[in-house]
């Protein structure tokens, strides 16, 4: 008994037409029928009644299919785990990821994942939150960190949670703290000098609508700048400036906003109809690991992960 040939049945048996099942097999109609001949040899019995050119199972062709079809299943699952061993030693992943968490969080996560996959070749892009999902959804992408706030429509895109991310206050160490209590309120950004982030950026666009909702336009220091800009200009004092809690070092005096607080939420998107490689999966499951390790989360992260959800 021999795999194509149980391939061979299964499609007869469910065709009930040995054309139609040649077809489905890309194999000649002569050949499929000599093969369920030779199998019926092989197992010692007929397996299909062929009646004025009806066709129907034995009792033995019956008793034959579902261990055809578990034999077949099981055969394939074992070429897929052996594919996906060879992916994980060899495999790829193209990952982006917004400025902010590249400077922050990501570098903890990426480093756990070479180390448990030094095989894999992993390649970052940082872009903003908008250009990423054009990316997932052209397919040049297979995984990117996305910021909540500027999600868009995409019919082939799939986004799920993965963790809240406090949003504080900067300010360079030398100079006076930007108010007197131990936390901020919004309001208090009016008339004082923002390092405030290019167009286009996401950081940018949650300051600028939290400071609209409460009635004023922000004042810039100086605007335009990439994460590390924005964090040398506050280091030399220039201004002060609204960054995550995770890419702020012992270098910067550090002020919270005051209850509700200022927050954005991080999502990962990836292309809902393409099944994902074992090498994706593998990075898919250290992010989310680290995301539910409680003692590996830094200040100012509520992980919004479910610990065991597939991808």
């Amino acid at each position: 008994m021999q795999l194509h040939q149980l391939s061979y049945f299964v499609a007869v048996a469910d065709t009930r037409h040995f054309t139609r099942a040649s077809e489905l097999m890309r194999i000649a109609q002569p050949s499929i029928s000599q093969q369920i001949r030779a199998l019926e040899r092989d197992v010692g019995a007929e397996l299909f009644h062929r009646i004025r050119g009806n066709l129907s199972l034995t009792e033995a062709g019956e008793t034959l299919l579902p261990f055809a079809r578990r034999i077949l299943a099981d055969t394939e699952s074992a070429y897929q785990a052996v594919r996906e061993l060879d992916e994980l030693a060899r495999g790829k992943v193209r990952l982006g990821a917004t400025p902010s968490l590249c400077t922050g969080l990501l570098p903890a996560m990426l480093a756990r994942f070479r180390a448990a996959y030094p095989g894999i070749d992993l390649t970052l892009r940082e872009s903003g939150s908008r250009d990423l999902q054009n990316d997932v959804s052209e397919g040049s992408l297979d995984l990117a960190m996305i910021v909540d706030s500027r999600l868009r429509d995409h019919s082939l895109l799939r986004t799920r949670p993965l963790f809240i991310e406090e949003l504080v206050v900067i300010s360079a160490k030398d100079r006076p703290a930007p108010v007197r209590r131990a936390r901020m309120r919004i309001v208090d950004l009016e008339d004082r000098p923002l390092v405030m982030f290019r167009r286009g950026y996401d950081l940018r666009d949650v300051t600028m609508d939290a400071c609209h909702a409460e009635g004023f336009e922000p004042s810039f220091a100086i605007e335009g700048g990439e994460m590390d800009a924005v964090l040398e200009c506050v280091d030399a004092g220039m201004g002060i400036a609204v960054v995550p809690s995770t890419v702020v070092r012992d270098r910067f005096r550090v002020t919270r906003f005051a209850a509700p607080g200022l927050s954005r939420v991080v999502r990962l998107a990836y292309r809902e109809d393409v099944k994902p490689s074992r090498a994706v999966r593998a990075l898919h499951e250290t992010i989310t690991h680290q995301l539910t390790d409680a003692a590996a989360l830094p200040r100012g992260i509520q992980s919004l992960v479910k610990e065991g959800e597939p991808m």
